[in-house]
């Protein structure tokens, strides 16, 4: 079992104007390969409030993985993989790419997500876009290597290897 923060990053979201449909989704999903929702929150797109956030998930709560839904777009407020790098001490560019390239089979708008991924001590965090259909896709892209990924960075995978 892994310890999961969830954050929706939606203005309207966080000031109770849109139902959160996406977070709702990517909480179903992590609960059904046996995580453990322990923070889900839904925040304003703000710089900010976005790495104060990820900083205290992350080395404080410490949990095993943060999922971000929403900001990763094109629009001037969409500011959650520029939040994210700010956090993280290594990029893993693969989720990334993993996530757009699985989308672009249902969608060229997939290529328009800027969703990266990265480490931050122990902790694994993505950016999912906002979309119920975008979150859904992006964690069924990655969660075929998500167990190992998570395992690794608790050091209870040792062989990454495959045959």
């Amino acid at each position: 079992m892994f310890k999961v923060g969830i954050l929706v990053l939606s203005d309207k979201g966080s000031r109770g104007e849109r139902e959160d449909k996406s977070g709702e989704v990517v909480k179903e999903i992590i609960g059904s390969i046996g995580g453990r929702v322990v923070h889900y929150e839904i925040l304003p797109d703000d710089k900010e409030t976005i790495v104060k956030k990820l900083v205290a998930l992350c080395d404080e709560v410490e949990v095993d993985l943060v999922l971000t839904s929403g900001g990763t777009g094109l629009a001037p407020r969409d500011v959650t993989p520029e939040a994210t790098a700010q956090v993280i001490d290594r990029p893993v560019p693969g989720i990334g790419e993993a996530m757009r390239a699985y989308g672009l089979r249902n969608t060229p708008r997939a290529m328009l997500s800027r969703g990266i991924a990265g480490i931050r001590r122990k902790t694994l965090i993505i950016n999912l876009p906002g979309s119920v259909k975008g979150s859904r896709e992006s964690l069924e892209a990655i969660l075929p290597a998500l167990e190992h990924a998570l395992g690794t960075l608790k050091g209870q995978a040792v062989e990454c290897g495959q045959d």
